[in-house]
């Protein structure tokens, strides 16, 4: 695994647990962990359950006795960690956004998919059992004809001014702000469980245009010098966007929602009906049918953790939630099984080349001032 912080905790709390909730096909391995900070990957190895660690990901990538990588540095080093192990053989698991431009995505995808290794990107929130649930909702047509689909996701870490100037806010590093951080997460959501984006027109700003250089930084937060940076990223970008199947989409994502601290939601309106999920009430899905009978029609709240909602029977009993971690453990789970026996598999680095086109064809509104379509990126 190629990262050790935010991400690579996460990453590894998954590999540590996958195995004893989950009957696996081949049991994992946790052979080496890279990042440059020898102090600091030695302490991540050692704490997170790593048999050994590296300071330079092309040893890691290089050794043989590793069968696939799993990167989850800053969005920079993406495409020249998974070029060079898909050039070794390796499968690879990326986090998102796959890369900083739709160019090196594709260029990903199509050196992955000529190599014949297997790949995947980590759209984490597919996976858990109450958006399973609607999305099971939406294919049993219990929802009727798709009308509106309405995401935010919402944060207030950037708020404050003095908020340092971490490596998500340079564009050379990250790629974008909110729109590639959140908005990828909103974007992916809205395809797996309504179909494809036809065209976007959007809108970003930038709040705030220098922070201070960083001392430190630990996950989201740190501590900045009395030295400025420019921002060069969006702080807010929202964008509206037409589908294939004829729905209405409204996006917006923000780090500058004072009181939101991780509001990533969507809310369906069918013909038949409506279904709403919050990421701060992961385990819930909120429904609503047409066809009720009219003294007993309203929103109702169905507690996704019973043996029959997916992933749930692999927990805890009924009633007993589980939290944002369980995600990653179960797109581990589905990847491990795919490399083990070539079982189905999405997300790929192709689902991370679609949302690339939709956050590029929204960049280009936003440049043109006018509606794109996706084909045009």
């Amino acid at each position: 695994m190629v990262g050790y912080k935010f991400m690579g905790k996460a990453h590894s709390h998954a590999y540590k647990d996958v195995g004893m909730f989950f009957d696996l096909e081949a049991p994992v391995v946790m052979k080496a962990i890279c990042g440059r900070d020898e102090q600091g990957v030695k302490e991540a190895a050692d704490k997170f359950g790593w048999e050994s660690y590296e300071t330079d990901w092309k040893k890691l990538v290089a050794r043989d006795d590793i069968d696939f990588i799993d990167i989850n540095a800053p969005s920079d080093a993406h495409k020249e960690i998974a070029l060079a192990a898909i050039a070794a053989g390796k499968h690879v698991f990326c986090e998102k956004p796959l890369a900083l431009n739709l160019a090196d995505a594709r260029e990903m995808l199509d050196a992955a998919e000529k190599a014949g290794v297997k790949h995947a990107i980590c759209f984490n929130y597919r996976f858990l059992p109450a958006v399973q649930l609607a999305k099971q909702i939406i294919e049993s047509g219990k929802l009727g004809e798709i009308h509106h689909y309405r995401a935010t996701y919402l944060q207030d870490w950037l708020v404050d001014p003095e908020a340092p100037l971490a490596w998500r806010l340079k564009k050379e590093v990250a790629g974008s702000g909110t729109h590639g951080d959140l908005n990828a997460h909103s974007i992916d959501l809205a395809r797996f469980l309504i179909g494809e984006f036809d065209r976007v027109v959007g809108h970003s700003r930038t709040f705030v245009k220098q922070r201070p250089i960083p001392s430190s930084t630990s996950g989201l937060s740190g501590k900045g010098t009395s030295e400025m940076g420019e921002v060069t990223v969006d702080d807010a970008t929202g964008f509206l966007a037409d589908f294939k199947n004829g729905a209405m989409g409204m996006f917006i994502a923000t780090r500058f929602a004072a009181g939101r601290k991780n509001h990533n939601t969507f809310e369906i309106h069918g013909s038949k009906g409506t279904l709403r999920w919050d990421l701060e009430r992961l385990n819930e899905l909120e429904v609503y049918f047409r066809e009720d009978e009219p003294e007993l029609a309203g929103f109702r709240t169905i507690l996704a953790t019973d043996p029959s909602h997916k992933y749930a029977g692999n927990w805890w009993p009924t009633g007993h939630i589980i939290g944002y971690e369980h995600g990653f453990v179960h797109i581990v789970y589905e990847f491990l099984q795919h490399m083990a026996t070539g079982s189905p598999f999405a997300p790929t680095f192709l689902d991370g080349v679609r949302c690339q086109e939709v956050l590029e064809a929204v960049d280009l509104s936003i440049e043109r001032g006018a509606w794109v379509g996706i084909e045009e990126v």
